[in-house]
């Protein structure tokens, strides 16, 4: 697949370039449901789990999207992030929007799956099954103490590195080397990006072939999550749909565009689109 001309991967230097041939994960045989035809996998966080630790014993890569109602926006508006977020192997639906959608819809999403808590159970299950995990991004330090935390909390889980890039990273050669090096020396099962998106996806596609056996899961704040430095909502306001309201309490400035001025009449427009197919039969 090529990306729109206006857009690139990022350039990583030639002293890094992939020697072996990637075996991408073969999802074709998940059941999928279609919100604006973004296509989402009807599958539940365990069944995720369970599909990352499955293809990684076949020797297949692969990357997790976890989409929630502003990466469906920007699939929607932005043709460079549709076909980046195409390129996942795997796209859930992080969002209780998302999963109220396909309910009107008639075609129903079993459950929420957000970065936030893969990074736990997939943690888990590579601990049980002996496979490693690398921390990729976050803010300062955040990487350092969430894999600490990890640690304690899965004592069995071999964690073979963090690396957090300075601001502005992508465009710095030598830092871009500094990355790939330290991720292909570690050689892990799994690596958790927390950039934030439509960041964290680029750099996962950018690293794809550097790593012909690893999975990769865009997690966005998760490692501040982790270790504390932010606090996630109560489970009520996850399990409600309201965890937005406690982040948008924590950084008004920087998410009240995202989420009352594109994410609350976009999230009209999703639900009258989803009636409008459940009665018609089309978008």
């Amino acid at each position: 697949m090529t990306l729109s001309t206006h857009h690139q991967l990022f350039k990583i230097p030639d002293p890094y370039a992939p020697a072996v041939t990637r075996i991408a994960a073969s999802t074709e045989h998940i059941p999928t449901v279609r919100l604006l035809n973004a296509p989402l996998h009807a599958i539940t966080e365990q069944q995720t789990v369970q599909i990352v630790l499955d293809e990684l014993d076949k020797g297949c890569d692969g990357s997790i999207l976890t989409m929630n109602l502003d990466h469906l926006r920007r699939y929607r508006r932005d043709a460079f992030c549709r076909e980046l977020y195409a390129r996942a192997s795997l796209a859930v639906a992080d969002g209780m929007p998302l999963i109220w959608a396909s309910r009107v819809q008639g075609e129903e999403l079993p459950e929420r799956v957000t970065g936030s808590n893969l990074i736990w159970s997939l943690s888990a299950g590579a601990a049980a099954a002996g496979r490693t995990v690398f921390l990729l991004g976050g803010e300062p330090g955040t990487a350092d103490e969430a894999a600490g935390v990890l640690q304690t909390t899965y004592p069995d889980l071999e964690i073979v590195g963090t690396f957090c890039p300075e601001f502005g990273f992508e465009s710095r050669e030598e830092e871009m080397a500094a990355m790939a090096e330290a991720l292909i020396s570690a050689d892990p099962d799994i690596v958790f990006v927390a950039l934030g998106t439509p960041k964290q996806d680029r750099l996962i596609e950018s690293l794809r072939d550097y790593l012909p056996a690893t999975w990769w899961v865009g997690v966005g704040i998760s490692f501040s999550f982790v270790c504390g430095t932010v606090s996630r909502a109560p489970m009520w306001m996850q399990n409600t749909g309201l965890e937005w309201m406690h982040r948008l309490s924590q950084e008004p400035r920087r998410l009240a565009k995202r989420y009352l001025m594109n994410g609350l009449p976009f999230f009209g427009y999703l639900l009258v689109n989803a009636a409008g197919k459940r009665i018609f039969g089309r978008s």
